[in-house]
């Protein structure tokens, strides 16, 4: 048998826990001292220990913890509802880590104010062009809403594609409008790849279309470098500089993807914003 001590040492866990885990019945010593009161455990309480823990971890109250150990959780269950927690656990890290990136690009383009902007911009036409496309709704128009709905659309859409044969004439347009019947704010997101016109939205089945997006008589274009996650203060500069040469915005930008290699630092992607005819 072990001291309290000593099975607090090997379970990793500190005697005040282990008292806390008598007092209220989820963990009883195996003997406890008549004369002395001190407490003794076996090894073999380990287990339930390291299963009290566990569920702790998960979330549980240690009423909850009592009442699923008693109904004797077996191992197996027990890794599935770790596993289930892990996963929980990655996706809040990697919610918390993309805002994060956001704070830091709000704070590169706080400390941009004021300053010369250095980006390129060029107004041109847009030319129309034929897309297979798929959408899907993001909850805004922020990178942190776009990415997750964008991502998997153009996935999918490469997979259909490639498995019916079909192979994309330029590269991939991304454009945006307001949802239509969604809560305030939500943005449509269509991720499309242009083809030729023998394409039919048949023949790649599912959710894909065939559309004809229109021609831009007047657009105003500038180049993003690195991942759409920091387009903030490329976006914002296009904004600026449209405003100062007494233009209008005609709606959300699209993107056009010039390069997009595994390293998102490296992708070079085409904001085009339509301009209001004639201002």
């Amino acid at each position: 048998m072990f001291t309290i001590g000593d099975f607090a040492k090997h379970g990793r866990v500190s005697v005040r826990m282990l008292r806390h885990y008598d007092a209220i019945g989820l963990l009883r010593p195996a003997r406890v001292d008549p004369a002395t009161g001190y407490r003794h455990y076996e090894a073999g309480q380990l287990a339930r220990l390291n299963r009290v823990i566990a569920l702790k971890e998960l979330g549980f109250t240690l009423d909850q913890v009592g009442s699923i150990l008693d109904e004797r959780l077996g191992a197996e269950e027990l890794r599935g509802m770790l596993r289930l927690r892990r996963a929980e656990l990655e996706s809040a890290m990697a919610a918390a880590a993309a805002r994060l990136n956001q704070v830091e690009t709000r704070l590169r383009t706080i400390e941009s104010e004021g300053s010369m902007s250095t980006v390129d911009v060029v107004v041109k036409s847009l030319p129309p062009v034929r897309l297979v496309e798929m959408t899907g709704v993001a909850a805004g128009y922020e990178p942190q809403d776009i990415g997750p709905v964008i991502g998997p659309l153009y996935e999918e859409l490469c997979r259909r594609i490639e498995a019916a044969g079909v192979v994309p004439t330029g590269p991939a347009i991304a454009y945006y409008e307001e949802a239509p019947g969604a809560e305030a704010g939500a943005v449509l997101v269509h991720a499309g790849l242009p083809v030729g016109a023998s394409v039919r939205a048949e023949a790649l089945g599912g959710p894909v279309r065939v559309v004809e997006l229109p021609g831009v008589e007047r657009a105003a274009t500038v180049v993003h470098r690195g991942s759409m996650d920091g387009v903030l203060p490329t976006s914002q500069a296009l904004a600026r500089w449209i405003d100062a040469n007494g233009h209008r915005s005609a709606g959300y930008a699209r993107e056009l993807t010039l390069a997009c290699p595994d390293d998102g630092d490296a992708w070079v992607t085409e904001l085009q914003e339509p301009l209001v005819p004639g201002i």
